[in-house]
C-alpha cells in the first residue's frame, strides 16, 4: 500500500503510517497536477496545499481516498471523486477551538485597537494613546455566520467576555434545524443576513465555500453594516468580496476588518486590503496553532489508514462513497 503527501506529516503521523506497513511517497509539492504520474500506484491521497481535481484522479486506478489536512473540502473535487468511489477525508473538528480563539484575538486586536497603537509606538507617536479608538466589548454584539463546529465555540468565547451572541445558518436546512442549532449554540437566532449585519458590532463568517457562499458578503451585504461595526473572515477566500470590502474600509463605511483567509493565497502584494484602513490580516493560520495542526496530521493519517483498509470513518465529507468504493 501507498501514501503520496504532498508535503511530509509531523513525526508522530508519519510513524503511525509506516507502523502499519504502508510506504510514503512524499511529493514536496503543492502542484499535484504536475505530479499525478508519480500518484498511479498510489492508494491515499494526503494534501497539505494543493488542489485535486477531477483530472487528477481520473489517472489514478488505485486511489481510494483523497484527504485534505485541514477542515475545508473545496480543493478536492468531491462530486466526482464519489462517482469514481474515492472517498474524499478531512479533519473534522481538529482545528475548531484554534480558529474560534483566532477569531476572538481579532475581535480584541480590532475594538483596542493594537494594530494602530503598535505602529505608533514604532514609529515614535507615543500620543496615538489619545486617538479615542479603543472601546470596551462587553455588551457589544456579535453576528455569527454559520454556527457550527468553529460558530459554536466562537459564541461560547464571545459570550465569556460580556458580549451578547446573534446568529445565522447558511445551507438548506428546515428553518426549524436552524433555529434548534443556533439556539442550541446559546446564539439568538437569525434568518435574514441583512438584520444580522445591521444589528451587530462585529460579524465574524463561518460557513464553507461552496456555490451558495460565494460572495456571501458583497457590496450591497457591507452597506448594511453599522459604520462602527467591523467584520472578520477567517473561513474562506472568496465568502467576502474582497475589493468591496476594501473600498468600504476606505470610504469609512465600516470601522475595520480582519481576516486570515483570501481569494488567492499567498495574497499578492498589490492586494487592495493590505493599502486599506484598519485591516488585520494573517496567512491563513489560524488553524495552525501547535496543537490543532498534531491533531489534523493524526486524524488524517487515520482516516486513510481506515477507509484504505476497508473500514468507515465519519471524517469522509460524502459517506454515499462507502456503497460504491473501489
Amino acid at each position: 500500500m501507498l501514501f503520496a503527501l504532498t508535503h511530509a506529516l509531523d513525526d508522530e503521523a508519519m510513524n503511525y503510517i509506516r507502523e502499519n506497513g504502508i510506504d510514503v511517497l512524499v511529493l514536496n509539492s503543492s502542484d499535484i497536477p504536475s505530479c499525478a504520474g508519480q500518484l498511479e500506484d498510489a492508494d491515499a491521497l494526503i494534501i497539505r496545499s494543493g488542489e485535486c481535481r477531477a483530472d487528477v484522479m481520473d489517472r489514478c486506478p488505485k486511489l481510494k481516498i483523497v484527504a485534505h489536512v485541514g477542515i475545508g473540502y473545496d480543493n478536492m473535487d468531491v462530486e466526482h471523486a464519489t462517482e469514481l468511489g474515492i472517498a474524499c477525508g478531512i479533519a473534522r473538528g481538529s482545528n475548531s477551538l484554534a480558529v474560534a480563539e483566532h477569531t476572538l484575538a481579532m475581535i480584541l486586536a480590532l475594538a483596542k485597537d493594537l494594530k494602530n497603537a503598535d505602529q505608533g509606538l514604532h514609529s515614535g507617536n507615543w500620543n496615538v494613546r489619545n486617538a479615542g479608538h479603543s472601546f470596551e466589548i462587553s455588551g457589544k454584539t456579535v453576528g455569527i455566520i454559520g454556527v457550527g463546529g468553529i460558530g459554536r465555540l466562537t459564541a461560547k468565547l464571545c459570550r465569556a467576555i460580556g458580549m451578547r451572541t446573534i446568529g445565522l445558518q447558511t445551507g438548506a436546512e428546515a428553518p426549524e434545524k436552524k433555529r434548534e442549532e443556533v439556539e442550541g449554540a446559546g446564539c439568538i437566532y437569525y434568518d435574514d443576513l441583512t438584520k444580522l449585519l445591521a444589528d451587530s458590532d462585529f460579524v465574524t463568517v463561518h460557513v464553507p465555500l461552496n456555490p451558495s457562499t460565494r460572495g456571501l458578503i458583497g457590496e450591497n451585504e457591507l452597506r448594511f453594516m453599522k459604520p462602527g461595526a467591523f467584520l472578520i473572515n477567517n473561513s474562506r477566500g472568496g465568502i467576502v468580496d474582497e475589493n468591496a470590502l476594501s473600498e468600504a474600509l476606505r470610504e469609512g463605511r465600516i470601522a475595520g476588518a480582519a481576516a486570515d483567509v483570501f481569494t488567492s493565497e499567498p495574497l499578492p502584494a498589490d492586494h487592495p486590503l493590505l493599502s486599506a484602513p484598519n485591516f488585520i490580516g494573517t496567512p491563513h493560520s489560524a488553524a495552525l496553532a501547535r496543537e490543532a495542526r498534531a491533531r489534523m496530521m493524526m486524524m488524517t493519517a487515520e482516516t486513510c489508514v481506515t477507509v484504505c483498509r476497508g473500514g468507515e470513518s465519519p471524517n469522509v465529507v460524502d459517506t454515499s462513497v462507502y456503497a460504491r468504493r473501489r
